[in-house]
């Protein structure tokens, strides 16, 4: 081996392949690392709108008996759509109050339900506040639902945050042990969530879940079953 050569190889050839290697083994290191940093952080932006998505199912259901097949729908729910809240007056451990809500109610015994109630309602604006009663009312979803909330935008609901893609929802009404049981499920898989990282290991994460029975993404609620509208990360 020539002189020259030994130089070359020493001083440039060596160092070049030494840096090579250091390089690919800190990328493999710090690849995983990123990759489940930047999974983090989308899985709870993720996770937030599918919590979203159930409050509205939920919602829906106490209104329709049944939950929304459609995103679409869920969202005209939500702006032009109302619900019945009830409104608790007084406290049932007032034993004042109560006893004193039996003598009004025994004294209206010919109103019955609502109409009592509202009678009740007319007393306690007049000035009688010993008393103990609901009151039924209807607001607007939109006015109930995520009020306050700064992060909430209805019109990002129907996609999967960091894709663009649309999220997979379906509601079916299955009948359980003689009982029909509505059900709902809404979804992101991680195909489109994590789009745009490292694409080898999101495969290998598909895989991964596959080989454990779960869902390859993220996903609230179950057309399959009942699960109590619960979300695989919970």
């Amino acid at each position: 081996m020539s002189t020259i050569f030994r130089k070359v190889l020493t001083y440039f050839i060596l160092p070049v392949c030494i840096a090579g290697l250091v390089y690919l083994n800190v990328k493999s290191i710090s690849e995983p690392v990123e990759f489940k940093k930047h999974r983090e952080y989308r899985e709870s932006v993720a996770v937030q709108r599918l919590k979203d998505i159930r409050d509205l199912q939920v919602a829906f259901k106490n209104v329709n008996g049944r939950y929304s097949p459609t995103i679409d729908s869920l969202k005209m729910f939500y702006g032009e759509g109302k619900m019945k809240i009830v409104m608790q007056v007084g406290s049932k451990d007032d034993s004042v109050a109560v006893e004193h809500t039996k003598q009004m109610k025994n004294k209206f015994r010919n109103l019955k339900g609502e109409q009592l109630n509202r009678k009740l309602n007319e007393l306690y604006l007049a000035g009688d506040k010993d008393l103990v009663f609901q009151v039924n009312s209807e607001v607007a979803v939109k006015d109930t639902l995520f009020k306050g909330r700064t992060d909430f935008n209805i019109d990002s609901l129907a996609f999967i945050p960091f894709s663009g893609d649309s999220v997979l929802i379906a509601s079916t009404i299955k009948t359980v042990s003689g009982v029909k049981v509505p059900l709902f499920e809404a979804s992101m898989p991680f195909k489109s969530l994590l789009k745009g990282l490292n694409e080898q290991l999101r495969i290998n994460l598909d895989a991964e879940r596959e080989d454990q029975g779960k869902y390859k993404g993220l996903q609230v609620g179950s057309i399959s079953a009942p699960n109590n509208n619960a979300g695989n990360w919970e």
